[in-house]
């Protein structure tokens, strides 16, 4: 086998000198070839698909890889990007196959074949990262590879199962330079997307090329783009004013975004259509006092949302009483139902309590990514909780792969964190937060929810599935898993020599820089 890989390499490396010239057959900027500068709050856990499932990482994976099939803007239906077809087969939904385009290869110059997709797909289940995207997958059962097709087969029907193709969670990976039971290490990438990785800083900075080589559904990139990265929205803020940055999304402090004017400056303001939205997730493990479900049901009979909507966040969200946020299908207020605000709430608290038998006050560790918002959130939850006397709350904060590890491995009894849905369907707010192995980590199961959550993936006309997503928004608020606080919409700032930010995000979960470009 060994003679065979060194053969592949050379081969590759020839690829890549012949493929170098390929930069002189695209026209370059003439005006300005400076590039553009997008600042953000979001980090990047690890360039490897395989070992991440956040923001941060998907942004970059959504312009340095390519997955089979992607959302062009303003559409929630998948399209072909490295395969040119694709489509289940049969009426089973159980069966999916996509056929690859023809000549595809990696920005380094290596041929994609289906063996690669297939590798993706095995190596990122086989390696289960704990904050890796393997749970969006728990139905795929295998992935074959056969020319240029690629057969996934699934054990109970999935209409959503495109929608994750186009995830990702669908990055595909050259074989030959991602090993096969580990995640790989470093600051590069090889992949085929619009985009090439050409200079990675940690924290810091992204250098993102436009990769010659590209051959898919969307248009290769005008502009290079430098992502900036910043620890806090403050900085991020200052970085704006300074005129450091010429793109700003996600996250600019609540207060600058509650009383920015874009129209005194010419600065182009977009209200993105995405729908992130934050919650408590509680760590049922047994030892953590939250093991209780009537201690969970205590917590989310106290929560002020409306306080906390308007004081730390500057009315730049709104609450929310549901696992599925306002505008997707099945959208329903089973936790305004069943913990109605107002001066009964702690009697009600009280009373769960006792009934259970549980000694007060109750004393837990809240965990929060470092941050003056997460910060100020995190404290006006501790007033609420321990205003009456039922609970005791210790804070911790922690940079972003500090409190990702801390929360996977149960450090925190409960501990807030935000969800951007991974594509455009209620199923994003579902299977990953409350399925059986959910991408929270918080070792909740319930086999009702799971018997649901099947039931709602039957459906090609999504509207079908509506009474099965109230029914599982009505469980979650039973069992309280979680406890929904927020929701918002995504905010994106341009400098006015910069077109093409209204399409950086529309809620598909891509971050479209190839869309930016100089005027």
């Amino acid at each position: 086998m060994r003679s065979v890989r060194v053969r592949i390499i050379i081969i590759c490396a020839a690829l890549v000198a012949a493929g170098a010239g390929a930069w002189l057959l695209f026209p370059t900027d003439k005006g300005n070839d400076r590039p553009i500068s997008v600042g953000t709050t979001d980090e990047v856990s690890s360039l490897d698909p395989a070992g991440a499932y956040d923001a941060g990482s998907w942004a970059v994976y959504s312009n340095v890889y390519q997955s089979l099939l992607t959302f062009k803007p303003g559409s929630t239906t998948p399209v072909p990007d490295a395969a040119g077809a694709c489509g289940f087969t049969g009426t089973s939904l159980t069966t999916y196959e996509c056929t690859l385009r023809d000549g595809l290869v990696f920005a380094n110059g290596c041929e994609m074949t289906a063996q690669d997709v297939k590798y993706s797909f095995d190596r990122m289940l086989g390696i289960a990262a704990d904050v890796g995207p393997a749970a969006l997958f728990p139905t795929l059962k295998s992935v074959t590879a056969q020319d240029r097709k690629v057969v996934f087969r699934l054990s109970a029907r999935d209409a959503t199962f495109p929608l994750k193709l186009a995830t990702g969670a669908g990055a595909i990976v050259d074989s030959t330079r991602y090993p096969k039971d580990k995640l790989r290490d470093g600051a590069t990438a090889d992949g085929s997307g619009p985009y090439v990785l050409d200079e990675y800083q940690p924290g810091v900075r992204a250098l993102l090329k436009p990769n010659p080589l590209y051959q898919g559904a969307m248009s290769r990139p005008a502009a290079p783009v430098e992502v900036r990265y910043y620890a806090e929205g403050e900085q991020l803020a200052a970085a704006w004013r300074n005129g450091d940055v010429d793109v700003t999304h996600r996250q600019l402090p609540p207060q600058m975004i509650s009383t920015y004017d874009p129209g005194k400056s010419g600065v182009q303001m977009t209200e993105a259509t995405s729908a992130e939205i934050r919650s408590i997730v509680f760590n049922v493990r047994e030892g953590s006092p939250m093991a209780e479900r009537a201690v969970r049901q205590a917590v989310a009979a106290l929560v002020d949302r409306n306080k906390i909507a308007s004081g730390p966040h500057h009315s730049t969200v709104e609450p929310l009483y549901s696992l599925i946020p306002r505008g997707f299908v099945g959208h329903s207020t089973p936790f305004f139902d069943n913990y109605p605000d107002g001066p009964e709430a702690l009697d009600r608290a009280r009373k769960l309590l006792r009934e259970a038998d549980v000694e007060t006050p109750v004393s837990f560790t809240y965990g929060h990514r470092s941050g003056e918002t997460s910060a100020a959130e995190a404290a006006e939850l501790r007033r609420q909780l321990e205003a009456g006397g039922l609970f005791r709350v210790k804070i911790v904060s922690a940079e972003w792969k500090e409190f990702q590890k801390g929360y996977a491995e149960g450090a925190y009894d409960a501990y807030g964190l935000g969800w951007l849905p991974d594509f455009p369907d209620s199923d994003s707010f579902t299977q990953p937060l409350v399925g059986r192995d959910n991408a929270l980590q918080n070792s909740y199961a319930s086999k009702t929810i799971d018997r649901l959550i099947a039931a709602t993936q039957q459906y090609d006309d999504r509207a079908g599935a509506v009474d099965d997503f109230k029914a599982i928004q009505a469980e979650v608020a039973r069992d309280v898993p979680l406890v929904p606080l927020w929701q918002k919409k995504d905010y994106v700032l341009s400098s006015p020599d910069v077109t093409g930010s209204q399409y950086l995000s529309d809620g598909t979960g891509i971050w479209r820089l190839w869309q930016l470009s100089w005027l």
